[in-house]
């Protein structure tokens, strides 16, 4: 008779001869065909599949934890103090042209006019996206209602620059920037440096931002523009300026380490996508 053994591996077929009562060879020390057994041995696969494995860790002791929640107590405090005003730097270059943001308002954008005026500035470019078009038909776009706003305070018409720039909810001053730099470049302007005017906490964002996506050999200043009111009352009794302290300390800290996930800085990849 024939014995089978089934089993998940390479099976190895031998044969083994089947011994009388006696123990004793069939005749002429042949096994007979219906005494042969057919065992089918397997393999055990060699590779074990681990999910987890045991490891050592460190874990601060009570004086380690006690000094790591100080550390972090003081940096939180000195933020809540000093952030807002870190933030709204102003750091001027011997800039010819002077961009504006043109998303910082009627106050921001007289304020920027009479920067330019003392500044002996070449151009001064307006730049920005759409409206949100919540309140409107139709969104307008900021830069547009910048260049308005300086002809009327004044402005020459000739030395206003406009830079629109593509409407999107991501990535604004990104593509402010790009925008800045396309206006230029179609314009034939070699600037020798900017000055970028803006709203004081958004100031060193938009340095960062400008710095990396203009040339290298073109220096970027800042000018933070705050408000009157601003000096009035401490930042944490408004809620506007609490959610702008905010929302820019997490845009600054991510455009510091992750480029506000773009995936070049480069103009003129911006421009062809």
């Amino acid at each position: 008779m024939t014995e089978t053994t089934l089993s998940l591996a390479t099976p190895v077929i031998q044969m083994e001869k089947d011994k009388g009562p006696s123990g004793d060879l069939g005749v002429s020390g042949q096994v007979p065909a219906q005494a042969s057994v057919a065992t089918f041995k397997f393999l055990k696969w060699p590779l074990r599949l681990r999910f987890f494995r045991r490891c050592t860790i460190l874990c601060p002791t009570w004086v380690g934890s006690f000094c790591i929640g100080a550390i972090l107590f003081i940096l939180v405090v000195a933020w809540f103090t000093y952030g807002e005003s870190y933030l709204a730097v102003t750091d001027r270059s011997q800039a010819d042209i002077l961009v504006v943001e043109g998303w910082i308002g009627r106050k921001g954008i007289r304020a920027a006019a009479d920067e330019f005026k003392r500044g002996g500035y070449r151009f001064i470019v307006a730049s920005g996206g759409l409206t949100s078009g919540r309140w409107e038909d139709q969104s307008a776009s900021y830069a547009s209602m910048a260049a308005q706003e300086m002809m009327q305070l004044g402005i020459p018409k000739e030395r206003i620059l406009v830079a629109r720039s593509a409407n999107t909810e991501s990535h604004r001053t990104f593509e402010s920037a790009v925008a800045v730099w396309r206006t230029l470049q179609e314009g034939g302007i070699d600037a020798a440096a900017l000055n970028v005017f803006t709203l004081g906490p958004h100031a060193r964002r938009s340095a960062l931002v400008f710095s990396k996506v203009n040339s290298s050999a073109l220096k970027i200043g800042v000018i933070g523009w705050v408000p009157a009111e601003y000096k009035d009352e401490p930042w944490w009794q408004s809620s506007d300026r609490s959610r702008e302290l905010l929302d820019e300390t997490v845009g600054y800290l991510y455009e510091l380490l992750f480029d506000s996930g773009r995936r070049s800085n480069s103009p003129q990849a911006a421009s062809q996508n």
